[in-house]
């Protein structure tokens, strides 16, 4: 299964231009099996996902990306979030309380909103993005390093703002799901390689 983990919907990010449609349709182009919805601080878009989901029959699975007072953090598997900033390992601690699934996301790209060092001192973190659509090789490669030592799942996703950005770098998992519940439970069981978009497909990779 190949998913791509980290989007923005334009109606609540408002810092992206690509809508739900768009979305789905390049997916599928691409090949991938599913994508996550993952707006900042928001999961507005569930229920209108829910419905459009049924609808062209393909898997979205909507999280949230979580800006903490360390950096942003994306969850699945949550009904709320907090409504402010708080702290990264309370914000985890809620996500695991629930049943959910965490990621560090971009935790070392130059805008200053990753967990950096951060990374080694909160527990109960399940991945982190090993591959982001949106930083540099260079703190990719350090996000790959930090992921290797603490011995967490290693994600790739786009965090695509724009159509030319969706399915840049990807998640694969050995099974294929559709329901949020199967998605969280595989990601929690399973290994996770990033993968990376050829122009014509995707390399499974361990490194880059």
């Amino acid at each position: 299964m190949l998913v791509d983990m980290h989007l923005h919907e334009s109606t609540y990010s408002l810092d992206s231009h690509i809508n739900l449609e768009q979305i789905v349709t390049i997916a599928r182009q691409k090949g991938l099996d599913a994508v996550c919805i993952t707006d900042h601080d928001s999961m507005g878009l569930r229920e209108y996902a829910a419905e459009y989901a049924k609808k062209v029959d393909f898997p979205i699975f909507v999280g949230v990306e979580y800006y903490s007072l360390q950096g942003d953090i994306t969850a699945w598997g949550i009904d709320t979030f907090p409504d402010h900033r708080i702290d990264a390992q309370i914000f985890i601690d809620q996500v695991n309380a629930a049943g959910g699934f965490c990621v560090s996301c971009h935790p070392f790209r130059n805008n200053k909103r990753g967990l950096e060092e951060n990374l080694r001192r909160v527990r109960g973190l399940h991945g982190v993005e090993v591959l982001n659509g949106s930083a540099d090789q260079e703190a990719n490669r350090t996000a790959l390093r930090f992921c290797r030592e603490l011995g967490l799942k290693a994600i790739g996703a786009s965090d695509a703002h724009t159509t030319e950005q969706i399915g840049k770098y990807v998640t694969w998992l050995p099974e294929k799901v559709t329901t949020l519940a199967d998605f969280i439970a595989q990601l929690r069981r399973c290994d996770t390689r990033p993968a990376i978009w050829n122009g014509t497909g995707y390399d499974v990779v361990d490194a880059f």
